[in-house]
């Protein structure tokens, strides 16, 4: 008979970092970008949202490759498939990447987590998993994972959908909004006129967001 086995091996995983241009010690806002995307794709939504200008700001790309219909190759968090043993990989991945990141920027200790589509269960995931401590999570065309418990370690909340996301539907957007309710977590919601992707007034609403977070103080 077979027996299926694991070995555990060191990770290697690529990640866009925009320093703030102040030189001085800044908040880092961390995201995760969207299934088939790469990282650039989520820089680009990080740099649009007003005020990021005045954070590091670091997109971090899945590892694991997917190939689009376009042949383009892509990235996924991960797969219905032996999804407890992802997650674990994620976590030390994302534990190890923010300890280099703090490492070798001007970081002030305030830490926000952002998430696009897929991304978005993973930035809940850094939030409650992870070694460190965020002041909030931002998510928008995406949910917060089946599995997630207390769900008051993500500090505040920004949770967006577009009025016409037939992926992220108005059901799940709102049971999300519940469930951080339920928990006691700050959080605003913020719908705007789109699809999937965010645009328009998602960048106003998400700016508000985390200029509100930028003036809570640093530990």
């Amino acid at each position: 008979m077979e027996n299926e086995h694991f070995l555990t091996l060191p990770l290697t995983g690529r990640y866009l970092l925009r320093p703030s241009p102040s030189g001085a010690p800044a908040p880092l806002l961390v995201g995760f970008h969207g299934w088939g995307e790469r990282a650039e794709d989520e820089l680009r939504i990080l740099s649009s949202i007003p005020g990021s200008e005045r954070w590091t700001c670091c997109s971090v790309e899945a590892l694991h490759p997917v190939t689009l219909r376009d042949a383009r190759v892509g990235k996924s968090w991960m797969s219905v498939r032996q999804r407890e043993m992802h997650i674990a990989d994620n976590t030390r991945y994302l534990d190890s990447l923010i300890d280099e990141v703090q490492a070798k920027s001007q970081y002030d200790g305030r830490l926000v987590f952002h998430g696009f589509s897929q991304g978005a269960s993973m930035a809940v995931r850094a939030a409650l998993l992870g070694k460190h401590t965020a002041r909030a999570v931002m998510m928008v065309g995406g949910d917060i994972p089946p599995e997630a418990e207390h769900l008051q370690l993500m500090g505040r909340a920004h949770l967006a959908r577009g009025t016409r996301d037939p992926l992220y539907t108005e059901e799940r957007y709102l049971a999300d909004f519940h469930r951080l309710v339920d928990d006691e977590v700050e959080v605003d919601r913020s719908s705007f006129s789109g699809s999937h992707n965010p645009e328009g007034e998602y960048f106003r609403s998400a700016g508000e967001f985390l200029g509100g977070t930028a003036k809570l103080p640093a530990p």
